[in-house]
């Protein structure tokens, strides 16, 4: 899909549908943004059908109005935008993703659009930015795998979007910019959405190979034998029942002109389990169905290290994507074995299918020890936090209270909710071993708090933050910015972290 500007009006410029924004409150008759622009007697009819169907403005409402050939656009897409006090980066990609999904569903293939109210916060998103990438998340479709039983109209993609107006080269920047964010997201969805039968962990590095070369990165991929030469007994532990072996894949960004020995590296961390059977701890076979997207967290990793370059990133990121397979065989490790991590801290098993901890612990060390001042992690790694904070919610723990704050302050910018949940120190006594350092679970009560105080005992000493995506990571049904499935949770607050995306 192409995105780009156009100069004249937007009524008098050709296409199959015109997204227009309108404030909650400001129809009269017809919005605002169309006022003077339309004939007489069609700016009757128009706000007759508007107020037929009593659209407002609200926030997430849509209408698709024909136009009859009475002028050069086929369609009216209608979006709300709410009132416009409230107006928020997150509110206009949400209304935007809504109105191109409502144009295409209505046969509309080339788009344009009139540019959105600014926001009132002025550290949110260029409207036009946030336009973009509402539009482009919301009109993702991950079809890889379709054949041909797929109905040919389901197949038909929108084409191109022009915003209506005089163009400037900053303008295209700004269009630009949304492009690569919403690229990062979708990339991240697509890794998701595979099969784990195609997204192996040797899959897994292969793509990673592929974004270095293409965003000028530093790649390592390690395995077996590497990672037991470096004292890696979790993931190695966590691998070695399947047949797909385990990777810890390493990405080095280093922005033009970095210091010999900077200051601040930031390390990221991503889970990557591309199938969890649960191991001899075995899952339900319903609990099983989702389980290709237990790699979401090396996912949003692999895709934000993928447009660093190209948002001109100011620090030096180490990336560790810690990709295993949970399998069971005669190989496959055991409730009540113990191992040892990188760090020599030694785990009790008493749950396989609480693995995605064990890859993170190594992953968080090995991240450290290459030089990372700060670590944040991402993890589809709880049910408990789901529990706590519902679909959609990002529980976000953190040791430190500036980092903890910049996160949440990229998170809103970024439009990704996110909830910061208290580390309870007393917790600890939950892991407490009985025959090893640590166990991996700490009962039901408090789980999701358990898991991160886990982990936080393989950070190093570093200022550190782990997002619990595990609720968020996928869309349990079509929404404005996207279809059922993968969500690519966490590439925009990264990149808003980051690189004030």
């Amino acid at each position: 899909m192409q995105f780009g500007i156009e100069s004249g009006k937007p009524l008098e410029t050709a296409s199959d549908a015109l997204i227009v924004p309108v404030e909650a409150g400001d129809i009269a008759g017809i919005p605002a943004a169309l006022g003077g622009m339309l004939p007489e007697t069609l700016a009757a009819s128009i706000a007759e059908v508007i107020a037929d169907a009593r659209f407002t403005g609200k926030a997430g409402n849509t209408l698709v109005v024909p136009m009859l050939g009475a002028v050069p656009v086929k369609r009216l897409a209608l979006t709300g935008l709410g009132p416009a006090d409230e107006l928020t980066a997150g509110k206009i990609e949400r209304a935007y993703g809504a109105a191109a999904r409502a144009a295409r569903d209505a046969g509309a293939r080339r788009l344009t659009a009139i540019a959105p109210p600014a926001p009132l916060d002025p550290r949110a998103a260029n409207p036009i930015e946030a336009a973009v990438i509402g539009m482009s998340l919301g009109l993702y479709a991950f079809t890889t795998h379709f054949g041909a039983g797929q109905p040919s109209e389901e197949r038909s993609r929108v084409e191109s979007v022009a915003f209506v107006g005089p163009g400037s080269d900053t303008a295209q920047d700004i269009i630009a910019r949304g492009v690569t964010i919403a690229q990062a997201v979708n990339f991240a969805r697509d890794l998701v959405n595979e099969p784990a039968s195609t997204l192996t962990p040797e899959r897994m590095a292969e793509h990673a190979r592929d974004v270095a070369a293409e965003a000028n990165l530093e790649v390592e991929v390690l395995g077996p034998d590497e990672l037991a030469r470096l004292g890696a007994g979790a993931i190695t532990a966590v691998g070695q029942g399947s047949a797909n072996p385990p990777r810890m894949i390493r990405l080095r960004y280093t922005p033009d002109g970095a210091d010999a020995e900077p200051e601040r590296i930031v390390g990221l961390v991503g889970k990557c389990i591309t199938f969890d059977t649960g191991g001899y701890s075995i899952k339900p076979a319903d609990a099983m169905m989702e389980m290709k997207g237990d790699m979401a967290g090396g996912a949003a990793v692999l895709a934000a290290m993928s447009a660093l370059s190209s948002l001109d990133c100011a620090y030096p990121v180490e990336a560790t994507i810690c990709a295993a397979e949970n399998m069971i065989s005669g190989k496959a490790f055991r409730p009540g074995d113990i191992l040892t991590a990188m760090n020599g801290v030694t785990i009790e098993v008493l749950n396989t299918d609480a693995e995605g901890r064990l890859v993170m612990a190594d992953g968080l060390v090995d991240t450290a020890r290459r030089g990372a001042t700060e670590l944040i992690d991402l993890a589809t790694l709880t049910g408990a936090i789901i529990v706590a904070l519902g679909e959609g919610t990002t529980g976000l723990f953190s040791d430190d209270d500036r980092l903890a704050n910049a996160l949440l302050t990229a998170a809103e910018e970024a439009g990704e909710r996110m909830w910061r949940m208290p580390l309870v120190e007393e917790l600890n006594e939950k892991i407490r071993g009985d025959v090893g350092d640590v166990k991996n679970i700490g009962g039901r009560p408090g789980g999701a708090v358990t898991a991160a105080l886990f982990l936080q005992r393989f950070t190093e000493g570093r200022p550190w933050a782990h997002f619990d995506i595990a609720g968020s990571s996928s869309y349990p049904a079509a929404n404005a910015l996207g279809p059922k499935g993968a969500s690519g949770e966490g590439v925009r607050t990264l990149l808003a972290y980051l690189c004030g995306a």
